[in-house]
């Protein structure tokens, strides 16, 4: 059976635990690299990016983790994972760094501040019906490199990518019992 581990630095870690719980997977919470070494494939939850790359510092897990994307473990990556997947960082806290493995620029807190949050129906491409993306301090892509492909977008930004083995999301579809992202995610990938 795969093991999905979720990365629990910070943010919606009890979420994804219950998303892939109702799909039938063996998640695992992920704060030590035994606990990273033991996974299939990762979950980056939404949260705070800064927060998560200053704690996976602290905790010794930063280059674990770039090495377990490097060399081709699946993540899916939702809001400041996302950021944490992303090659290249715009508007990033002063010396902030990701993990990388996705080629995309993005833009930290795009759309704005929490008061400018929202929640909006998304076409996704892999999907007949449309996912309901709650944006909370989401960030966008700004570039896309070679063999990424946008799978949702808002106002021209793409808010969904993916790339062989990795799928992120600026948006939050742990929050709701809508589950298809993350089966979209474990199909493609496991």
């Amino acid at each position: 059976m795969t093991t999905v581990g979720v990365l629990a630095l910070q943010g919606d870690v009890r979420e994804h635990l219950a998303a892939l719980d109702r799909l039938g997977v063996k998640g695992t919470s992920v704060r030590r690299r035994e606990e990273l070494d033991a996974c299939d494939a990762l979950v980056i939850p939404g949260g705070e990016s800064t927060a998560m790359w200053r704690l996976a510092r602290t905790f010794e897990l930063l280059d674990p983790l770039r090495d377990r994307v490097r060399t081709g473990m699946p993540a899916l990556g939702t809001c400041a994972g996302m950021v944490l997947l992303a090659d290249r960082l715009l508007d990033g806290a002063e010396g902030q760094k990701t993990i990388g493995g996705l080629d995309i620029t993005v833009r930290r807190n795009a759309f704005g501040r929490q008061t400018e949050s929202f929640e909006t129906d998304l076409e996704v491409t892999g999907l007949e019906d449309t996912v309901h993306g709650v944006f909370i301090r989401a960030p966008w892509v700004e570039e896309i490199g070679d063999g990424v492909e946008v799978l949702a977008s808002v106002e021209g930004h793409p808010v969904a990518v993916r790339q062989n083995q990795l799928m992120a999301t600026s948006f939050h579809p742990e929050v709701n019992a809508d589950d298809r992202l993350h089966r979209l995610f474990l199909d493609t990938c496991c």
